[in-house]
């Protein structure tokens, strides 16, 4: 074992789910289910993280739907814009503190402005669990 504490990369998910603003939304619906995730970072045509596009607000969608009977909408009218975000380099110890800090379960990791994986609290605790055994 040593002494040095890991970083968000070692342990940052990097098989992500990327969806795009101009997606229909019943399409990221879709996307999302069948990947079994909880959520997706949105790209724009360049890769840049635009938006992170959640079940909480595909949810709003569903219900908007039931109301109107029919889907409608884009991604872009949905997802989250203000995005928080955890470098590829931050140390874990720093990475569970800005999770105690916040209610979001997931952060985009980022490398010199790059999306380049997503990180849970799961990833965090379970990474930290093995620092000191």
């Amino acid at each position: 074992m040593t002494d040095a504490i890991a970083t968000v990369a070692d342990y940052m998910q990097t098989d992500l789910v990327t969806l795009t603003a101009d997606m229909e939304i019943i399409r990221a619906v879709t996307v999302l289910l069948d990947a079994g995730v909880s959520g997706a970072c949105v790209l724009d045509d360049e890769g840049n993280l635009v938006g992170v596009l959640s079940k909480r607000d595909c949810l709003r969608a569903a219900l908007n739907a039931a109301y109107y009977k029919e889907w409608g909408g884009s991604v872009a009218d949905l997802m989250s814009t203000e995005l928080e975000t955890l470098e590829a380099d931050l140390d874990l110890v720093s990475a569970a503190q800005r999770f105690v800090d916040s209610s979001f379960r997931r952060f985009p990791v980022l490398n010199e402005g790059r999306l380049v994986g997503q990180i849970s609290r799961t990833d965090v605790l379970r990474a930290l669990s093995k620092q000191w055994r």
